[in-house]
C-alpha cells in the first residue's frame, strides 16, 4: 500500500466512486446499474442496447455524440446521482 500525497485524495479525484455515479473521465457511461426495462435504454447509463453493445467498436466521434446526447437528457441514474452529490446541503 502507498503512503503519501495520494492518500489525501478525494475519492472524487481518484476515481473510485466512477461505477458508482460516473466521472467525466470515463471512456464509458456505464455505471454497473444495467437495466432496459420497458424499453431499449439502459436506465443506468442512457444509451441504447445498440450503443451499449457496439460501444467497443465506436470511434471517438461516435461516443461523443452518445455522451452529448445523454448529458443533455440527464435522466440516466448516473446523472441524477452526480446531481445529488454535487447539491449543496
Amino acid at each position: 500500500m502507498n503512503s503519501g500525497s495520494n492518500d489525501t485524495k478525494s475519492a472524487s479525484q481518484d476515481g473510485s466512486h466512477s461505477l458508482s455515479t460516473g466521472d467525466n473521465e470515463s471512456d464509458s457511461p456505464c455505471i454497473g446499474v444495467c437495466t432496459t426495462l420497458y424499453d431499449e435504454i439502459c436506465q443506468g447509463c442512457g444509451r441504447t442496447l445498440g450503443e451499449v453493445s457496439n460501444w467497443v467498436f465506436f470511434s471517438q466521434e461516435e461516443k461523443d455524440s452518445v455522451w452529448k446526447r445523454i448529458r443533455e437528457e440527464g435522466t440516466a441514474t448516473r446523472f441524477q446521482r452526480q446531481a445529488k452529490e454535487n447539491k449543496p446541503a
